[in-house]
Formats: C-alpha cells, structure tokens, sequence
C-alpha cells in the first residue's frame, strides 16, 4: 500500500526513482518493530491468565500507544525534511512517511485482527508450520532474485505445504520454551552486572562510540558519479572508456555563460578563455561560442570547459569554487560582462552547499521535538536529555562507519562500489530515520522501567527488572531489523547500499551499546534523580500516556510467580 501510494503522489510531486526502495526498507524494519512490540505484550496477557480478546485489548492500550507514539514520531522527524525547502527531499520524506504510517496503522488495526484468529495458538508451533514458511520465505528470496519464483519456487513451496499437512509427524509441535524467572534470565544478570560497575562501563562505552564518530570529521557531501556503479554494468564500461580516451573530466564538463551586450563583450571572454586555459586543474577549454555567427548580433556565449579531475573528485569542487571566487572576477571585474559557472557538476556542488549549510536546523527542529516529546511521555528532564545524546552517539558511529566504507573506500570493494563523497541528503534521511527508530526502544524500554519505578519506588532495581522484562524482544526486533537492512547492501543502487550500511550500523549501536550498555549505567548513577521534573514544569506540561492505565504490570506477575514458586520451595524443604 505505501509502495503504491508513493507512485501516486509522484503524479503531483516530485518523488526521486528509489523513494520506493527505501520505503519498502523502512516499512518493513518498522513493521517488524511494531509487530514484535504488540505479540509481545500479547502473549504476555495470555500467560497472566487473560483470555486472548482480553490479551489483545491489553497489548493495544500498552504497546499500540507506544507504536503509535513512535509512528508519529518518525513520520514527523521524516516530514521536518520540509525545512529544506527542496521538492526533491520533499517528495523523498512524504514517500517515506506515508510508507511509515500505513505500517503503523496496519499494526493496531490488522495486526490485531490476525490475532484475534490466531488466539491461544500464537503460543503453538508445529513442525509443519516451520517447514512451509521456510519454503514461502526461499520463494519470494527467489522473487527478488528473479529466478522465476511464480513458475518454479511459489508452487513447489505450495506442495509441498500441503504435502507437510498430510504427513503425521509434521503434525508434532515443537515443544513449548520454558520461561526462566525474571530475575534468573541473562538480561537481569547483565543489567546487575553493568549497574555495578556504573563509571567504567558509562566511560569505556562513550569513547568507543565517539571514536566510531571520527570519520565523519572527514565527511565530504557531493554526488558520486558513474564510476561507483559495478563494474558488470554498461553504465560503468562507458565512464571508464570516456574517462581513459579523454579525460576523466570529459564525464562533468562545467559551462560557463554569459550575456552579450556588445561585441566587446565577446573580446573580454576571450580573454577570460585563455586564463581558463592557463588555471590549475582545467584539462581544455572550447569557447567562447557565441549564439550566433555575427558577433554583432550575438546576445549570448558559452564556454565549454573540460576539468582535469572527475566529476565526484574534491578537486573538482574546488576548481569551481577557484572558478566563481577568484578566475573569472579578476578578469570580467569593472567589465559589466557576468559570467555563471554552471553544468550539472557545479549544479550539485550548489546543491550540496545548500543543504549542508541547512542540516544544522533540522537536526535542531527534530531533536527539540523530540526532547519535548520524551519529557511528556516520562515526565523527566534528565531521562529526554540522555536520550538525545545517547541517540546522538549512536547516530553517529553509524555516521563514521557510512563515512569510512563509501567515502574513504574502505571495504567499498566488499560491497561492489568506491569510494567517494555522500549524498547530501543521506545524513537527515538516516537522522530522521534512525532517530525515530531509536525512540522506539527508548519507549519500549523505559517505559517498563518508569512502570516498575513507580509500583516499587526502587531507582536501581526498577532498571534491571525492566531490562530484563525488555531486552530479548528488544534484541530480536533489532537482529531482524539489522538483517532487513542489511539485505538492501545487495541493491545495485549506490545510495540504497548507503542507507542499508548505516541503517544496520545505527540499529547494531543502538542495541547494544546504548541500551545495552549506556542506559542501565547512567540510570544507576542518577538513581531517583533520572525521574526529576520541576513542579512548576509539570503543571503546564502536557501528559502523553504511552503506556496506558487498564493493564497489570507484567513484571509484578512474575515477580509473583517467581515468590510463588520460592515459597513453594521453602514448604517443600519444611516437609522434608
């Protein structure tokens, strides 16, 4: 649905060709997020003694306000694009957004739907049932590898599905995992174990991410060029048959114009022609080429000037600043003659510039909305804070992973590419992205947290129970995801291989080494102050409940059941 839409909003915006790649990448990620939140939550009712209708109304008004909330929450981070002021980053954020909000919707209205078929039998799994989607899953593999799926893979998968129905011993469902108290899983243990050593881990963790940021000191925005497409491709063969003829600048020629106002006009480009010709980093220069043969009645000229260096290559970038700052004023100064220095590379050299100086407010616009947002939902000042900069972090290891893979080269080869600048436009789409994924852990997780807190009044053991309530439907949401993304470094497409890179990458930090890491040992040295909020603030903030009021904390029952089965230990003993 989010594919089709995009398709027709290209009919009244501008929407760049692989707008529905990477929606198909962002809505799948998110879908599996929000899904993994809700059946949790689910599955949770069920085993508290719900019945499923119960479970379901439950895991809706717990996890769907918290994907909800963080639906919204990437939508908007995605729609602050129009700060930009381009239909080009437009039409790719609105692409995007609507891709994010169909698959938000379809979470709390079809998801729960598919449930309600479902019922107690989402906690069974058959043999049979392993098996068939196992084959489903190689086919539509085959699908997007066109190995002709529709005639070979779909229909073998369907037999032989049917062929598992009809055999006894596929019938047999697998048995059903055992449940560890709480407090005796790995997360509880992990989550003591960095709570108990709070100052090395928060310390060693933060260096090791901001050296992960280093490259982006070197981050260098442009276009790449032809010669980042594999080398199998045509697109590739005539770049590199171009570039070795003639000159790898004959791939980005740069034109210089001017208007004509006399004849003398045409004299004073001439001139210009032959200090082009002399300067640093031009390989030829053609012109000047005047509208029309009579110099008399020539209104206008161009001059067609060939760089030494390619299209995507710094010294380019530089040759056109030189170009417009410095070569062409000093000759056509005091001469009323203009001349523009354009062409497609100078075009995205502009581009460039325009929205890197422009960055800067969006991330500002996007992270105080956020911020806001965080302190509504757990009415903190310091817990919002954290998670800005934790994001932060995160964001930006990922950052200098993208930077030394696509822009210094190093591994490109591993992902049949080069090294060369970014795309400008790829470090807000991986904010707004990525920052809204974040935010989906960050609520999921806290909100367990904040939840426990309130029912113990306990700072230190409220994080290691909502941790351990959290961390392997956090683990496994962020270990398909990586996978998603990681899938999309196949593409052919540059930028999608980009965005595949360093979305894995953020989601991996963020997993690990945030909440992992940084969460449970910053939260035990601020102890009950990660919960301060003035009270002046608190009475005019509004109150955003993302974790609803009709359900009963699933950490208190089994926190009751594990009292339970002590106790039934300890009578045990007695009688013996």
């Amino acid at each position: 649905i989010g594919a089709g839409l995009i398709t027709l909003l290209s009919n009244v915006m501008s929407v760049p060709d692989f707008a529905v790649t990477l929606g198909a990448m962002i809505g799948i990620g998110v879908g599996i997020d929000y899904a993994l939140f809700i059946v949790t939550r689910y599955r949770e009712g069920l085993k508290a003694g719900l019945d499923p209708e119960e479970a379901t109304v439950v895991a809706l008004d717990t996890a769907g306000r918290a994907v909800v909330f963080a639906g919204f929450t990437v939508v908007i981070s995605l729609l602050g694009m129009f700060i930009m002021g381009l239909a080009f980053i437009n039409g790719l954020a609105t692409g995007a957004a609507v891709t994010v909000l169909v698959t938000m919707i379809a979470s709390v209205t079809l998801l729960p739907a598919l449930l309600g078929f479902a019922q107690r039998k989402v906690e069974v799994t058959r043999w049979r049932g392993v098996i068939a989607a196992g084959l489903v899953a190689v086919a539509l593999v085959g699908l997007g590898l066109g190995i002709q799926p529709l005639l070979i893979g779909v229909p073998l998968a369907v037999v032989v599905m049917l062929a598992s129905f009809a055999v006894a011993p596929l019938r047999k469902e697998l048995p059903p995992r055992k449940e560890k108290p709480l407090r005796r899983t790995w997360a509880y243990k992990w989550s003591r174990f960095v709570q108990h050593r709070p100052w090395p881990i928060a310390i060693a963790t933060t260096i090791f991410l901001l050296l992960m940021s280093v490259p982006v000191l070197g981050l260098r925005l442009g276009f790449s060029d032809e010669s980042n497409f594999a080398e199998d491709t045509t697109t590739r063969a005539a770049y590199d048959l171009t570039s070795e003829a003639f000159g790898p600048g004959t791939n980005g020629p740069l034109i210089l114009t001017a208007e004509l106002s006399s004849p003398q006009d045409l004299q004073v480009l001439g001139e210009l022609t032959a200090t082009l010709q002399a300067t640093d980093g031009v390989a030829d220069v053609v012109g000047p080429l005047p509208n029309s043969g009579d110099p008399a009645t020539a209104e206008a000229a161009i001059i067609r000037l060939t760089p030494a260096a390619g299209p995507q290559d710094e010294a380019t970038a530089d040759l056109v600043n030189a170009l417009r700052d410095d070569v062409v004023p000093s000759v056509t100064d005091g001469t009323g003659v203009v001349v523009n220095v354009s062409g497609s590379v100078a075009a995205n050299i502009d581009f460039s510039s325009y929205l890197a100086e422009r960055i800067p407010y969006f991330f500002a616009a996007v992270l105080t909305l956020s911020f806001l947002l965080l302190m509504m939902v757990f009415r903190s000042v310091l817990v919002p804070l954290k998670a800005v900069i934790m994001n932060m972090l995160s964001i930006g290891g990922a950052y200098g992973i993208v930077v030394a893979v696509f822009g210094w080269g190093w591994g490109a080869a591993l992902f049949d590419t080069a090294g060369g600048p970014i795309e400008p436009f790829l470090p807000m789409m991986m904010f707004a992205i990525v920052f809204g994924l974040s935010m989906d852990y960050e609520v999921f997780l806290l909100s367990r947290v904040k939840e426990e807190f309130d029912r113990t009044g306990d700072p230190k053991g409220s994080v290691a129970d909502g941790l351990a309530a959290t961390a392997r439907v956090i683990t496994a949401a962020a270990a398909i995801m990586i996978v998603v993304f990681a899938g999309f470094v196949l593409e052919d497409n540059r930028i999608i291989k980009m965005f595949g890179l360093g979305l894995a990458s953020a989601v991996f930090l963020d997993a690990t080494f945030v909440r992992m890491l940084l969460v449970p040992a910053t939260m035990e040295l601020l102890g009950a102050r990660n919960w301060w909020l003035p009270s002046w603030l608190d009475r005019i903030l509004p109150t955003l409940n993302v974790e609803g009021g009709t359900h009963t904390s699933a950490i208190a029952l089994a926190h009751e059941e594990e009292q339970r089965e002590n106790d039934e230990r300890e009578k045990q003993l007695v009688d013996a």
